[in-house]
């Protein structure tokens, strides 16, 4: 069984970069995407996320599961935009151009699709490079990165474990679904939902007791070697920044610096291509 959302390691041009490097990268990135609904700065963006993820070597089998996951909440939020708030496009561009009627208040409306495929390039602007951060970061380097750029290292490890944990479930949760179907508890699709969900159970409450008890054994390790009793510490997976780093970090800000200024250019955060 393949792990979800955990570090792969791969020599690419993305996990030689430092953590903090990459860190950074996706802060910035992620600021300049969230400040910004101008279409031609979140397309420039998308490709070259794109770009980014095709050279960290991934394949797609191995990000299917959660690419898919965020096209769900994605359509979830596009659905409820349009439920809550059908012309919303309307009030932010200043005109209206409808396409047609539906019932009620709700009419397809050029201005309002518009304003939605903004909000969804946004998605995607961030998905790529989220997922090139999580699955690219060794969590101990990540633990590291965090530390060097001031949070404390309890945060940091506490992240960390919380990161190689992940895998650890998963497998947990498959080894003890194959049990339980061993012994009779049927959680195939040939059953009903609502009794899948009943034998469910079956599988969740061993998973929560072997958490608790991996939790506690992990907990008196750290406390038998004394962790958190001094205040700095040293770090195995750290490195030093290298010339890639530094040019990474730079283009993260390049980025952020076009998106600003088109602000300025459109007069806000939206580019309205209907006047």
């Amino acid at each position: 069984m393949s792990a979800v959302l955990s570090y792969v390691e791969k020599d690419s041009f993305i996990h030689r970069l430092t953590g903090t490097a990459k860190l950074l990268f996706f802060v910035i990135w992620s600021i300049a995407a969230m400040i910004t609904y101008d279409t031609r700065v979140l397309a420039g963006m998308f490709f070259t996320g794109v770009v980014f993820f095709i050279l960290s070597g991934f394949k797609w089998k191995e990000v299917r599961f959660a690419v898919f996951f965020m096209a769900v909440l994605m359509g979830i939020n596009l659905i409820g935009i349009f439920l809550f708030s059908p012309e919303q496009g309307v009030k932010i561009y200043g005109t209206r151009h409808e396409l047609c009627h539906l019932f009620w208040r709700y009419s397809i409306v050029t201005e309002q699709l518009f304003y939605m495929f903004n909000f969804m390039m946004k998605y995607l602007v961030v998905i790529p490079v989220a997922l090139l951060f999580i699955m690219a970061t060794n969590p101990s380097e990540f633990a590291a990165s965090l530390n060097k750029i001031g949070v404390s290292y309890r945060v940091g490890y506490a992240v960390a474990i919380a990161l190689r944990y992940i895998p650890d479930v998963q497998r947990d949760y498959h080894e003890i679904s194959q049990a339980q179907q061993a012994r009779g508890v049927d959680l195939s699709r040939k059953d009903k939902t609502l009794e899948r969900l009943k034998n469910s159970a079956a599988i969740l409450f061993p998973l929560v007791l072997s958490s608790l008890q991996r939790i506690e054994f992990i907990s008196n390790a750290m406390e038998l070697r004394g962790f958190g009793k001094q205040k700095k510490r040293t770090w195995i997976m750290e490195k030093p920044f290298m010339k890639r780093d530094y040019a990474a970090v730079v283009f993260a800000f390049v980025t952020l610096a076009v998106s600003v200024l088109c602000m300025f250019n459109n007069g806000g955060r939206y580019f309205n291509p209907f006047l």
